[in-house]
């Protein structure tokens, strides 16, 4: 079954059960993915619908932040609850160790020797992590693994 076909059953089923915060978070990303679907004329592929949605639950925690700051709990809560819904159809994260050694591969792969070649790792290591990993966290241990091989380091 498909990620779309998974969000399309669940959203069914939330509308039976009259979970109306479950309905609400997964017509959300069904209209995020349709809107994604329209403008790039073709049906999602799981590897797409996985990267628009680590993008929705990147705005929802942004949109957290900024409601604890104006003191609105009710809506912190809300978007939180939706984190958790989105969060279900997301892959499993990687662990650091996971990560590092497809870090280590990628850069074997893209003969980087110093942290001048970090674009042609990344352009290797984002399509492969996305979802799974957090951007900022891969970047910097990118940079890090970089730094040590120019340094004489591993």
């Amino acid at each position: 079954m498909s990620l779309r076909d998974r969000l399309d059953t669940e959203l069914t089923a939330a509308m039976r059960s009259s979970d109306a915060m479950r309905r609400d978070a997964l017509r959300m990303v069904l209209a995020a993915v349709q809107r994604a679907e329209k403008e790039g004329k073709h049906r999602l592929a799981d590897d797409e619908m996985v990267g628009l949605l680590a993008r929705e639950l990147k705005v929802r925690r942004e949109s957290v932040d900024a409601f604890r700051a104006g003191g609105r709990q009710d809506l912190v809560a809300k978007e939180e609850a939706g984190i958790a819904v989105v969060s279900e159809f997301m892959p499993q994260p990687l662990s650091e160790t996971e990560l590092r050694a497809m870090i280590e591969t990628a850069i074997a792969e893209s003969g980087a020797a110093s942290p001048r070649d970090m674009g042609k790792v990344m352009a290797i290591i984002s399509p492969r992590t996305r979802g799974r990993a957090d951007g900022k966290a891969v970047s910097q241990l990118v940079t890090q693994l970089l730094a040590a091989r120019a340094a004489g380091g591993s």
